[in-house]
């Protein structure tokens, strides 16, 4: 039944994988995946097959409990989709926000920043964007927020994608050293492995060099020489909405005080995010466009509209993937030093013993996250190691899976964003990229590493 269970999770992470060349939603293989294990896990356990380790970390087994190790089993599937929930309750309260910005037209206020007919110069403006407006909206709404601003201002599609991919490289960065910019981080970190201080402080400086290397290089390349035609002047009726500033600075400021709003009260971060988004959609019923503000096109600035426009096919697999490496943590797999652990625990011992060294594990991770999905591979971390908050261990872990989805387009949300949008080859990216983003990732590990084993020798 072991073997089962285990195969569901290897086929089912496959087909998550695979989801391109299968064109499959891999929210289809994730539910299913989910499902399987814990029914599986349930009718094992009844059975005596093998036992369960419930929220207290002990490993408890239904013969010699009978209704009571039952309930133990629902307490335990109870804990872990509570844990889930925290996450999705999360991430549709700050998807829901961005979208009441882009309603009113907020990131149309971005484009005033450009000034530019510079390719060097607009490259590093369209990256400074992106890198920190991926620390507040997350990385894939920067991706799709940059690169619907590239299409107003570079028309020739040749020029743009170079810009579109860059965008990955700096979104992915600066996503990976906000709490609030990435789904992985934000997992450890309702998780409680770190906190957003803790995060800002050690992993921001490794990001900040990650994104700065590849774009000193592209600099200097040819596709960045020259000038560009801008359409500076472009739509000026709409750059200075009142209403679109308001919309825009609110929504940032309000979930930029979610970590505030934390610290302050030692309530979980999801509770934050539904006050940030109970603000902002109190404004956005009373705030719209001064040429729309009549009553039949209010519909089309509400949060109702917002609500629609969410992706909760993203939602769906969170829910799966996360459910699922649950079960598997929730297995008994083998012993360790006499103690009964689950899958994933057990996983960590042995890589601890083929790679003694973590960090060359957690590099790996890195270069894994390129190729497979960052979520999952965060989650069964989450569950393979036992280390205090604000280890080394939790951030160079936010920092790699964060960053080493650059090196493939189909690495990161980013960057499978950006090939959808501009339709960017994958052999292409690989060619003219992929080495940039690989030297950025290098970079910012070894500056991590330096700062953090070498010259503070944190634990």
């Amino acid at each position: 039944m072991t073997s089962i269970i285990i195969l569901i999770f290897v086929i089912g992470y496959l087909s998550i994988t695979l989801e391109h060349p299968l064109k499959l939603d891999k929210t289809v293989p994730a539910l299913i995946m989910a499902s399987l294990i814990w029914a599986v896990l349930a009718i094992g356990f009844t059975s005596g097959w093998f036992d369960v380790i419930n929220t207290e970390e002990q490993a408890f087994n239904f013969l010699s409990g009978g209704e009571h190790a039952m309930e133990g089993f629902e307490g335990t599937l109870l804990h872990h989709l509570g844990k889930t929930a925290e996450i999705l309750i999360f991430l549709i309260g700050a998807m829901t926000i961005v979208e009441i910005i882009d309603l009113h037209r907020g990131f149309e206020v971005l484009k005033s920043a450009v000034h530019t007919k510079s390719k060097r110069k607009l490259l590093w403006i369209i990256g400074i964007l992106a890198f920190l407006l991926s620390a507040i909206i997350d990385n894939l709404t920067a991706t799709i927020v940059l690169i619907t601003l590239l299409r107003k201002l570079i028309h020739k599609r040749e020029d743009r994608i170079w810009y579109a991919s860059l965008v990955v490289i700096a979104a992915n960065a600066g996503g990976a050293w906000s709490p609030i910019g990435d789904v992985t981080t934000t997992m450890l970190w309702i998780a409680k492995k770190l906190t957003a201080g803790g995060l800002i402080e050690f992993v921001v400086l490794p990001s900040i060099v990650c994104f700065a290397i590849p774009f000193l290089i592209a600099s200097y390349l040819p596709a960045f020489r020259g000038n560009i035609d801008v359409d500076v002047n472009e739509d000026k009726a709409e750059e200075a909405l009142l209403s679109s500033k308001t919309m825009l600075f609110l929504g940032l400021g309000m979930i930029i005080s979610v970590p505030v709003f934390k610290t302050l009260t030692h309530l979980p971060p999801y509770m934050g995010m539904m006050l940030a988004l109970g603000v902002v959609w109190l404004v956005s019923e009373y705030i719209h466009p001064e040429e729309d503000f009549s009553k039949e096109r209010r519909h089309l600035y509400s949060a109702h509209k917002a609500l629609s426009r969410i992706e909760i096919s993203s939602i769906l697999f969170f829910l799966g993937i996360l459910m699922a490496v649950a079960g598997l943590e929730s297995l008994v797999y083998g012993v360790v030093n006499g103690e009964e652990v689950g899958t994933l625990r057990y996983v960590a011992e042995v890589l601890q013993n083929a790679i003694p060294n973590q960090d060359i594990v957690i590099l790996l991770l890195g270069v894994l996250s390129a190729i497979i999905d960052n979520v999952p591979l965060v989650a069964a971390s989450i569950g393979m190691y036992d280390m205090p908050i604000d280890s080394v261990l939790w951030h160079f872990i936010a920092y790699s899976a964060g960053t080493g989805g650059s090196m493939l387009i189909i690495g990161s949300a980013a960057g499978v964003a950006a090939m959808g949008m501009e339709r960017i080859d994958f052999i292409w990216y690989l060619k003219k990229i992929s080495w940039l983003a690989f030297i950025g990732f290098i970079s910012g590990a070894g500056v991590f590493l330096l700062f953090e084993r070498v010259l503070f020798h944190h634990a």
